[in-house]
């Protein structure tokens, strides 16, 4: 039997490893796990009952090393942080599992940028790893479409379902033969890292940047939130407000409608009304919007006034405090 080894530290690697597991010998999973979140890991689950090794140092001497001890016919990548040199490349042969229509998209956070981006679509790519990033041939893709509500979560499920499906098979066809198909050059896009700074809400966006944004950064990324004051909130679910009134006089990021019976909250964005309905607040409570924003006269979001005006109360706290000191 053919041997593999599985390199994938994110969420696409317990597919990677079960569409695998059927038609290859694993010599081990390269994969960062914490001690203390060993037991609920699926992957670390799924490699104890195959009695498969997990190698928790993604170093790359530790990669090569694997390599080199294991003798894979094939190392696959499913989800890894870790850009590959040259010097491991030529160990042996190399393919990666892209969430993202290559050549558009190279890079990383493919499935929250084509959420956010407003796409109409997203894919699975296939390809042989080559220096130079995600530039390998094509190996198998398919597109899926992006609804008007999918979650990142949504997507990964159904991306997960035809990694499943197709992995095995398409890395024994290019193990018996079957080279690929060249990417474009000229027509690859590139994504950079998403930091969890960048998922603040800014109100004066269209409502349906927000939504996407909210979306793109759903479970099990950690969420698009928003400040009441000088406290974070994240939002967990909300949804656009449709036939919204129509608001001349704007304010954005301010509460204009609240329902303590049923949860929610309305507020105003660059173009129209979100209507939050859950929100997280600073210590992981999950909690219906309005028993935290608690009044039409709050406005979300950071603005210069009140950083001013919390610099300025500092300030005269501190005076006070020196007038006190002997």
């Amino acid at each position: 039997m053919r041997k593999v080894l599985l390199l994938g530290i994110g969420p696409t690697t317990v597919s990677a490893l079960k569409s695998l597991a059927g038609k290859f010998e694993i010599v081990g999973i390269v994969r960062d796990i914490d001690p203390s979140t060993e037991r609920s890991d699926e992957v670390s689950e799924l490699a104890g009952n195959l009695g498969l090794r997990i190698i928790t140092d993604t170093g790359l001497d530790s990669i090569e090393a694997a390599i080199r001890a294991g003798s894979p016919d094939c190392t696959v990548v499913s989800s890894f942080h870790r850009i590959l040199p040259s010097r491991i490349l030529g160990l042996g042969r190399f393919v990666n599992v892209h969430y993202a229509p290559l050549p558009a998209y190279r890079g990383r956070a493919n499935v929250n940028w084509a959420i956010v981006n407003g796409e109409a679509e997203t894919a699975i790519s296939i390809h042989t790893i080559v220096p130079g990033l995600d530039a390998g041939n094509i190996l198998y893709q398919e597109r899926i479409p992006i609804g008007p509500s999918d979650t990142v979560s949504d997507l990964y499920t159904r991306l997960n379902d035809i990694q499943y499906t197709v992995l095995g098979d398409t890395v024994t066809r290019y193990l018996d033969g079957y080279n690929g198909v060249p990417q474009d050059e000229e027509s690859a896009t590139y994504g950079c890292t998403r930091l969890p700074r960048d998922g603040e809400i800014d109100w004066r966006e269209e409502t349906t940047r927000i939504f996407a944004l909210i979306r793109a950064l759903s479970p099990p990324f950690p969420g698009a939130h928003t400040y009441l004051e000088t406290h974070r909130l994240t939002v967990v679910r909300a949804e656009p407000l449709e036939d919204a009134p129509r608001y001349v006089g704007r304010v954005p990021g301010r509460i204009v409608g609240r329902s303590k019976s049923q949860g929610h909250v309305d507020v105003l964005t660059g173009d129209g009304v979100l209507r939050i309905h859950e929100v997280r607040t600073e210590d992981g409570r999950v909690c219906p919007a309005a028993t935290v924003i608690t009044s039409t006269r709050q406005t979300l979001g950071l603005s210069a006034a009140d950083l001013l005006q919390r610099i300025d109360d500092l300030t005269a706290r501190l005076h006070e405090l020196e007038k006190r000191t002997p």
